[in-house]
């Protein structure tokens, strides 16, 4: 387990972070769970970002810890992902999660997929 300042890795906006608690609360996610951060292959740009909670960290798994909130971000998806903000919209374009991930060289027209 590797412990690591959220500033230097990963950020939350603090719509981010409400939304996050919103859905832990509506969804009975116990407060010990965290939320997984990741990066899969898929979609028209190679590759899309994940989301889920998780109980426990696995091995190989960086924790990022800010305000109460717990990430596991794996090594792979950490690589990709270094100094990218994870932010939330409610706006007129859709509702959801936002990567604003600077090593995004390329991204797909719905902003789901990205290449490097």
């Amino acid at each position: 387990m590797t412990e690591v300042n959220i500033k230097s890795e990963i950020t939350i906006t603090e719509k981010a972070k409400g939304e996050i608690f919103r859905i832990m609360q509506a969804n009975k996610v116990p407060a010990n769970y965290g939320l997984r951060v990741g990066v899969k292959g898929g979609g028209c740009s190679g590759l899309t970002y994940t989301l889920n909670f998780d109980e426990n960290e696995k091995q190989g798994d960086t924790i990022i810890e800010s305000e109460n909130i717990k990430l596991f971000v794996d090594g792979k998806s950490l690589f990709y992902l270094m100094g990218t903000e994870l932010d939330f919209t409610d706006g007129l374009n859709g509702r959801g999660f936002i990567f604003n991930n600077p090593n995004a060289t390329k991204t797909c027209g719905c902003g789901e997929s990205f290449g490097v």
